[in-house]
């Protein structure tokens, strides 16, 4: 059997995303009972690190742990990748000794390639071009809070990064309305955009993509490798940043996330994640439970053809 790979959320069926998230909420309700679980007994994952962390990293090795495993990081000074190894190479050695590999980067190209060349699942841990990890634990902190999202409405509003990208295949694959509001030149990537159809709406008034929304989410305006248009971005962005009184216009039960880490007064007004309809330490957590269902799902067969 070939491995199964997590590089986007088109990557998995609707069903086995829903079925992954409601894993991570029962998993998460393991653990709160202080359940010992063990399903990845001496199983190892290799943390491949181009990009700093600490949500994924703490919640990918503290996942392996808990499950059982153990989690190697890696980063580029660590590894033969770093002085020119080909990363078909290094998939071909690295996965001859792991049993699952997590890699964090700057090119999605990077993934693909060692997607293809390794025997065991390879996990997208961020790109450049999408952060599915990451939405898993935001559809699993909106199925805790509010219930199933299809039919809902969700509003980004920002710039159209990876985040954006993960967001608009979300839509697509659960059935949910997305409005993004971003200044001209910053949109969501095209590719994404044409498979979602009218699941997305673009807008330059982030009024109107909030107005009635049920979700609201942003992220930082600068992305880790863009610190040179720090000072271009922060003007562009200045009329997006997303404050309570931006989230009095949506729906009266919206959750606001943000995938932090934030810069208060800039992207969100310095208040907001104190704001009751912030859920974003429930979603900072969630990435431990939902990433751990993910790493159940693939790398014991078993549990998958339940």
């Amino acid at each position: 059997m070939s491995a199964r790979h997590f590089l986007s959320f088109m990557d998995f069926t609707p069903d086995e995303l829903v079925a992954v998230i409601r894993r991570g909420i029962e998993l998460k309700g393991l653990r709160n009972r202080a359940v010992l679980h063990e399903p990845l007994k001496n199983r190892v994952l290799g943390m491949i690190f181009e990009k700093s962390s600490t949500r994924t990293r703490l919640s990918f090795e503290a996942g392996m742990i808990q499950l059982g495993g153990q989690a190697i990081f890696l980063s580029t000074r660590d590894t033969q990748l770093g002085r020119g190894e080909p990363i078909e190479d290094a998939a071909i050695v690295m996965s001859s000794m792991l049993d699952a590999v997590m890699i964090r980067t700057f090119a999605h190209s990077t993934l693909t390639r060692f997607a293809a060349h390794s025997n065991v699942p390879v996990i997208n841990g961020l790109s450049d071009d999408l952060h599915p990890c990451q939405l898993l634990a935001d559809m699993q902190t909106f199925l805790e809070l509010r219930g199933a999202i299809q039919g809902k409405t969700v509003a980004w509003v920002g710039d159209g990064n990876n985040m954006c990208n993960s967001y608009v295949e979300a839509a697509i694959q659960f059935g949910f309305q997305l409005r993004v509001a971003c200044p001209e030149g910053y949109e969501p990537d095209p590719r994404f955009l044409a498979k979602a159809g009218d699941r997305v709406t673009l807008t330059r008034d982030p009024r109107e993509a909030v107005r009635g929304a049920h979700l609201v989410s942003t992220d930082v305006w600068t992305s880790m490798g863009q610190e040179e248009e720090a000072e271009q971005r922060l003007a562009r962005f200045a009329p997006f940043q997303v404050t309570r009184e931006l989230l009095d216009l949506a729906a009266p039960d919206v959750v606001f996330m943000h995938c932090l880490p934030a810069h208060r007064g800039e992207e969100i007004s310095h208040d907001l994640l104190e704001d009751p309809r912030s859920a974003a330490w429930q979603q900072a957590e969630n990435r431990l439970h939902a990433q751990k269902a993910l790493l159940e799902f693939l790398v014991t067969p078993a549990y998958r053809a339940e």
